[in-house]
């Protein structure tokens, strides 16, 4: 019988005022969830969702950085030992890095300025593929790979050297400050084997994080932009394989300090569960990590875990991160 893994990226959250005190989770009206997977146990959360992801699966630390992976999820050339980096928008001056989130009316133009200046790392046989919100990863032919800051934590002006960084120089001069900054970056590494077979896995997503993941372990990876979207395809690979259905939007509207938006999108995940899933009776809830409505920033807490099915553990149990994948599958 085949499991379907629902990740609610982000979905944990700090208590926030405009919600009476409250976290989303807690406000959220996700009858279906509550019916469904009134098992509940926690695990420990990971910075990051690739984090989190390779360490569920393999019960170890990920060993190819963030932008080898998405640049994995993306198909992008990575032969011959080239060098990824994921680029994310953000505000430079006085020295200081400000992560920019909100940024849509100038995503059409800062998209084509950073194209516009990459005659400056021509010589390195870049490849840039955008993907989300003015966020892209950009591939190249290098020797080093530089150790930078990473989102969402606003940050001194690390030293982006070289001719990566005169790309960053330039933009920004075009753009008042704004201009995309790589981070993340190196070359993809082997990563352990999975702790548990339980392939053959399709990962649902529009994330390359997450679809990475899943080519890098040597599973199937479907990107599907719109949430909607995502629902039907992971029934009908659910009749395959077992599924991950990652539901990024939770993330995404938290960097934004959207608490509202986010409350919507767990209850429209919920309702969309319904629809699609009424039936199912392997059904696990995962959440990667915190992400603050009130900060914009990831929280590295403790993590809730629901599941369809009975884990033989005491209520409200914790399950270490790396010995997880081996209880949700040993039943």
């Amino acid at each position: 019988m085949n499991t379907l893994f629902v990740l609610l990226d982000g979905a944990e959250d700090h208590h926030l005022p405009e919600l009476g005190g409250c976290k989303p989770l807690d406000v959220a009206k996700m009858p279906y969830l509550e019916s469904k997977a009134p098992f509940r146990y926690s695990s420990e959360g990971r910075s990051y969702t690739h984090r989190f992801l390779i360490e569920l699966f393999t019960g170890h630390p990920p060993r190819t950085p963030r932008g080898a992976l998405e640049a994995l999820g993306l198909d992008m050339n990575m032969s011959r030992g080239r060098v990824a980096y994921r680029l994310s928008p953000a505000m430079i001056g006085n020295g200081s890095i400000e992560w920019a989130y909100c940024i849509e009316e100038q995503v059409p133009e800062l998209m084509r300025v950073v194209q516009s200046h990459m005659e400056v790392i021509g010589h390195m046989s870049p490849d840039l593929n955008f993907f989300l919100k003015g966020r892209a990863v950009l591939t190249l032919d290098c020797d080093q790979v530089m150790d930078l800051p990473s989102p969402p934590v606003p940050a001194p002006m690390g030293a982006v050297e070289g001719c990566l960084g005169d790309l960053v120089k330039s933009v920004a001069d075009a753009m008042d400050g704004l201009t995309v900054l790589p981070w993340g970056g190196g070359r993809l590494e082997e990563e352990a084997d999975m702790a548990v077979d339980i392939s053959p896995l399709t990962t649902i997503s529009n994330s390359p994080t997450a679809l990475g993941i899943s080519k890098a372990l040597g599973q199937k990876a479907l990107r599907v932009e719109d949430l909607a979207d995502r629902f039907p395809s992971a029934a009908r690979e659910l009749e395959r394989g077992n599924v991950l259905l990652h539901v990024d939007e939770t993330d995404e509207y938290s960097h934004q300090r959207r608490a509202d938006v986010k409350v919507g999108i767990l209850e429209e995940t919920d309702c969309l569960m319904q629809e699609h899933f009424p039936d199912i009776e392997r059904l696990v809830y995962l959440v990667d990590h915190g992400t603050s409505c009130l900060t914009g920033e990831h929280l590295p807490v403790q993590v809730p875990v629901w599941t369809s099915f009975d884990l033989g553990r005491g209520v409200d149990d914790h399950i270490p991160l790396p010995d997880l994948m081996r209880a949700l599958t040993r039943l």
